[in-house]
């Protein structure tokens, strides 16, 4: 990269512009939230949360039992959260990636990735049944290196991920800047299979409406106060103006806070993760680049950055440091830190200096739930009527489908493929207490700089917490 000093110069001006808020959810096409709950009714399955995952549990328990009385309970308006913050990735992968997957799951991964490779055909035939317009394109995606020391080991990743199915290959400097121009790519893994992008916001709104054409019952504005057991008569929510009582409940709500499963709390942090987007680029800029075949990309940093084209080719720019803010502090207004979002664009600049001059139209921020493991787990509450998915760690868009699956598995008891899977039978190491948890977190996020600084070398505390199966993403 070039001196990032000089990047920094040109950061402010980018920025000046730039509003607050996700690209995603910054849109016309966003639907008038429907009422909050003002009385007591009755639900076969009341489903906690309006973000990917309760919109799919919500969407597949009317699919399986077209007879079921559902009703969702949003908060705020659907998809407001991390599902409308995100990059737009949508992975067949259900494990954050195969090689964390094999670290974890190792036994596992063939039908893992056959699941996660039958969850994206479900995905792309919901789209299609459903008519949702979200830009839905299988693109494959790119994991490039700026340093050499990022391909040690690159050539072993590729044969173990051709193993399990991925079409990947590795490229040179001038292969990898064939699919996308940049003089700080050295090197990297192009591959053709398994990922799509996706505009998440519309693919939420597209979900919602397919879950109104079933008749599921959608409340906004209505958060759930709390689940109280009613012994054998279910669950009682009290939630907006009213109250539901369910036969079984579906608790998607990721790091919300206060938890309404205290137990939830244990395994995941809230993370906060940072986002820019860019102008529309001309027809020349976009040449600039290249990035014919539009893939998703990331570097192969600890610290690493995602990016992507979107339909009227702006490139978002997103992530590089993980931030948790000390006791798990949140609230609107971390959604936007200028010495984050200037440290992004100066990063792009430095990275695609053919684009100097170039502005972003949006900076936003928001959380994500990550967990040890950095993929989902799931658990049950309430002798069985309660049943949750949570920890996704950002790579989510795709996976939660396979999570609603497993929350209605566990939620009818069945045994499936799905609950027999120790990765949905197990839990990740948890999170110590505070004030421990955010110096162990803290301690965690400067070794990992660290080791980027040291070509890669992790130090003995990143070496020990992966003796232990704790660690950080960033």
């Amino acid at each position: 990269m070039r001196n990032l000093t000089a990047a920094a110069g040109l950061a402010a001006k980018s920025l000046a512009d730039a509003k607050p808020v996700s690209f995603w959810l910054d849109s016309p096409a966003a639907p008038e939230p429907r009422p909050a709950l003002a009385e007591r009714v009755t639900a076969d399955l009341a489903v906690v949360g309006g973000g990917f995952t309760g919109l799919w549990t919500a969407l597949l328990a009317k699919e399986r039992d077209p007879q079921a009385d559902v009703i969702l309970l949003e908060a705020k308006t659907v998809g407001h959260a991390a599902t409308g913050r995100n990059g737009g990735f949508c992975s067949a992968s259900l494990t954050h990636g195969f090689s964390n997957g094999l670290e974890r799951f190792g036994d596992e991964m063939p039908a893992l990735e056959r699941l996660g490779d039958e969850n994206l055909a479900g995905i792309a035939d919901t789209i299609a049944r459903y008519n949702i317009d979200c830009d839905f394109q299988p693109t494959g995606e790119l994991s490039v290196a700026t340093a050499g020391w990022q391909l040690d080991g690159a050539a072993d990743e590729v044969a173990q991920a051709r193993a399990l199915g991925y079409e990947a290959e590795l490229l040179d400097a001038d292969g990898i800047r064939a699919e996308l121009d940049s003089p700080a790519f050295v090197g990297g893994i192009r591959t053709t299979n398994r990922n799509a992008m996706v505009d998440p916001a519309r693919l939420a709104w597209g979900l919602r409406r397919a879950c109104l054409e079933r008749g599921v019952r959608v409340h906004e504005n209505c958060p759930v106060r709390s689940v109280l057991s009613q012994g054998g008569a279910g669950l009682t929510l009290k939630a907006g103006y009213g109250e539901v009582r369910a036969a079984r409940v579906a608790l998607g709500t990721g790091a919300f806070t206060p938890p309404l499963l205290r137990r939830v709390g244990h395994w995941v942090v809230p993370v906060w993760d940072y986002v820019l987007m860019t102008e529309p680029l001309t027809a020349q800029q976009l040449a600039s680049v290249g990035w014919t075949h539009r893939r998703g990309a990331s570097d192969r940093g600890n610290q690493f950055h995602y990016f992507r084209l979107t339909a009227d080719n702006r490139i978002l720019w997103g992530g590089y440091d993980a931030v948790y803010y000390n006791g798990g502090r949140r609230g609107d207004d971390y959604a936007t830190s200028p010495a984050i979002h200037l440290k992004l664009a100066a990063h792009f600049s430095a990275t695609f200096p053919q684009l100097e001059g170039v502005r972003f139209s949006h900076a936003w921020g928001g959380v994500i739930d990550t967990c040890s493991r950095f993929s989902a787990f799931f658990g049950t509450a309430h002798r069985g009527r309660l049943a949750y998915a949570a920890g996704y760690t950002g790579l989510g868009v795709g996976a939660t489908r396979f999570g609603a699956q497993v929350i209605l598995d566990l939620l009818a008891g069945e045994e499936t493929e799905r609950t027999a899977l120790s990765m949905v039978r197990s839990k990740p190491v948890p999170f110590p207490p505070e004030p421990l948890r955010s110096a162990v977190i803290q301690a965690t996020r400067a070794s990992i700089a660290r080791a980027d600084r040291n070509e890669g070398r992790r130090d003995l505390w990143l070496r020990t917490l992966d003796r232990l199966g704790l660690g950080f993403d960033s």
